[in-house]
């Protein structure tokens, strides 16, 4: 079983009041969440993490910065 390094310059706690950009990122509580931008991605690691401090995977699971998960969307009939 492998790991997955998040270490970055950019502390995954912070939420979207921090972002240098306009419009600011939506936080890690909104409905809309994974519209923030993508501070570091790995698409060979199956994920990347977002300026609110989410991190998306490839399968659509999310691992929020609090701990908490969100299990991937039903896959497609």
């Amino acid at each position: 079983m492998s790991t997955i390094d998040i270490t970055t310059s950019h502390d995954s706690r912070q939420s979207a009041r921090h972002c240098h950009h306009q419009p600011l990122c939506p936080s890690a509580d909104a409905p809309d969440r994974d519209a923030a931008l993508i501070r570091v991605a790995h698409p060979e690691q199956g994920w990347s993490l977002l300026c609110n401090g989410v991190i998306v995977f490839e399968d659509t699971g999310e691992l929020l910065p609090d701990g908490r998960t969100i299990p991937p969307l039903p896959a497609p009939r």
